[in-house]
């Protein structure tokens, strides 16, 4: 196992803040690439954090930043941002399914614009991200897709509240269990993170009823990332991993620096059936 990414490149999706701007920062203080490919390249006034702001930060903690305006519904756009980074970086070793939307209400309240987006944002950009990136990984020496979804999961109490949102997150699940059956045997780990409790991101502070000081930071999943990441592609591949599951194995068994409030009750994410101690 090495424990460096330093002269890795990354492809992440959603870079621009939250989870996914974490992973890279974790990825920059060693040293590596980061294409961050996102759509926002303006100032959003509701949401801090643009491509350009997120490069900023990835090369002040000691990585190279490549900001990309990119929509992964758009197959010229990441078709376009792919050919920028491999023209960079010389090629690519990491993608990083991160880019995911978000509609937590029931069947009469999802306008089907709405429902379109969540499909075509969440499994559809995974699965196109994965088969423009392939030709590259296949190239690499410790390739890796590594996609935030959660294990897969029937029970109807995560499907009745929010049907869109269930379908379009799990829809990135099963892209990552049948790419990992399929790419497995070529070398390319696939595999999928999701953390145990909610994560205290800008996105979701725009979500009313969310209580953030029961929540964790990104910097849990970052580390957890960087974990799997680091290990080799050849011994590790479809799985459906958790956050703190991944980091006592690593090691870590001390979890109160990643709290938002240290000795707040914790929310458990959606989609885990086991509670919290």
């Amino acid at each position: 196992m090495t424990a460096s990414l330093a002269g890795k490149t990354l492809f992440i999706t959603g870079a621009s803040r939250g989870i996914g701007l974490a992973i890279a920062l974790r990825a920059a203080r060693d040293g590596a690439n980061i294409a961050i490919a996102a759509k926002s390249s303006a100032p959003n006034p509701k949401l801090p954090g643009t491509i350009h702001t997120a490069a900023a930060e990835i090369e002040a903690a000691g990585g190279q930043a490549l900001p990309l305006r990119c929509d992964i519904r758009e197959e010229d756009q990441v078709q376009s941002a792919i050919d920028a980074t491999v023209e960079r970086f010389g090629g690519i070793d990491i993608l990083v399914n991160n880019a995911s939307a978000i509609w937590l209400k029931g069947i009469a309240e999802t306008p089907i614009k709405r429902f379109d987006l969540m499909q075509q944002v969440n499994a559809r950009g995974s699965f196109l991200c994965a088969q423009r990136c392939l030709p590259h990984l296949l190239k690499a020496g410790n390739p890796h897709i590594l996609t935030l979804a959660p294990p897969p999961n029937l029970d109807p109490r995560w499907w009745g509240p929010h049907v869109g949102y269930t379908l379009a997150k799990m829809g990135m699940s099963f892209v990552t269990l049948g790419l990992a059956a399929e790419l497995g045997s070529q070398g390319v780990a696939v595999n999928a993170l999701w953390p145990r409790t909610v994560i205290a991101t800008d996105a979701l502070n725009m979500i009313p009823g969310v209580d953030l000081s029961g929540c964790r930071i990104p910097a849990i999943m970052a580390d957890a990332a960087h974990a799997i990441l680091c290990r080799p592609s050849g011994g590790l591949n479809g799985q459906f991993l958790i956050d703190e599951e991944v980091l006592r194995e690593a090691g870590i068994d001390e979890f109160e620096r990643y709290a938002v409030k240290a000795g707040a009750r914790l929310i458990p994410d959606l989609f885990l059936d086991e509670a919290l101690s």
